[in-house]
């Protein structure tokens, strides 16, 4: 039976599919971002253009869906939350375009479309990204203000922004990536690469989506470990696809891995071994929300839709 899960539309209670669930809120943060972006004056319109054409490329938006997800979770307002998922899908956003540039994994193909260097040219799709990572911070900023939070959670969550998408972080483990390509490295090693590189920014969403909605430290912790478990199951399931994914659902190639002779989960234990880790994974994630005094609905769906999703 499919998973289903709880939305709210003009006030009322709406029960979906977690995949309907998922696309209600994509299309509720495509529309965010597109105002954003629309609002902004003096600025070149090749680097609005470019920024939006990766921003506004579709994609599954889990990252931004986490914080809405988490602030529904502990009885918040997902409208004081939405400035903040925005952003934290620009800080994405600006990673996969830089992650695709040729110095980098060299990718033709992001969510179906060519990636943003090939069609604006390498030194516009550097920019864009740097555009979009910078105005997040300013993003988050308008959400704390908008949404009243104290200091001390406020400056928690740019603190936190930095430190999960920087060089402790995300940029650490893209870092670690780059530097195990052509090496055999352990699986220990690899899950470390994979909770900076994947893992930080998930925790990042849900842990600001429980403070907006003023979580207390318990809860926080809780649901920082189920983000963490969801992190690696996600990057778990991004191996499995790219030795059985189908192409055309996925919107970019099969096999860069084995080409780039990365470590994956299947290149160390092999492919059903991968599929074992990735269900105890999940379980184990699940389980830390099960814990805690919260409405979980949205976030276990979550966590059995990624379990089983094909992109």
């Amino acid at each position: 039976m499919e998973k289903r899960t709880i939305s709210v539309r003009g006030g009322r209670r709406v029960v979906l599919t977690v995949k309907d669930y998922m696309k209600d809120k994509a299309v509720l943060i495509d529309s965010e971002m597109e105002r954003y972006l629309k609002q902004k004056e003096h600025v070149p319109e090749i680097l609005i253009e470019s920024m939006q054409y990766s921003l506004i490329a579709g994609g599954k938006r889990l990252r931004p869906i986490l914080v809405l997800a988490t602030v529904h979770a502990l009885g918040g307002e997902e409208e004081k939350a939405l400035p903040f998922a925005c952003a934290i899908e620009m800080i994405h956003t600006y990673s996969l375009i830089h992650d695709d540039l040729p110095a980098m994994d060299n990718d033709d193909y992001r969510r179906g479309k060519k990636t943003n260097h090939k069609v604006f040219g390498e030194a516009q799709a550097i920019l864009a990204g740097d555009a979009l990572l910078t105005e997040a911070f300013g993003l988050l900023v308008a959400g704390i203000r908008s949404a009243g939070l104290e200091l001390d959670t406020a400056l928690s969550v740019i603190e936190e922004a930095s430190r999960f998408a920087g060089m402790h972080g995300m940029i650490a483990g893209q870092v670690s990536d780059l530097l195990s390509e052509n090496k055999k490295i352990s699986l220990e090693e690899l899950a470390h690469i994979h909770k900076r590189k994947t893992g930080d920014l998930i925790a990042f969403a849900v842990r600001t989506g429980a403070r907006i909605a003023g979580a207390d430290e318990m809860t926080l912790e809780g649901l920082t470990r189920y983000a963490y478990g969801l992190g690696l199951a996600f990057q778990i399931q991004d191996d499995i696809l790219d030795v059985i994914g189908d192409q055309a659902v996925l919107g970019k190639p099969v096999g860069s891995d084995i080409e780039q002779n990365k470590s994956t989960y299947p290149a160390l234990i092999g492919l059903e071994e991968s599929k074992q880790k990735l269900a105890v994974v999940t379980q184990t994630a699940k389980e830390e929300l099960e814990k805690l005094p919260i409405d979980a609905t949205q976030l276990l769906a979550l966590a059995d839709y990624l379990l089983v999703r094909k992109k």
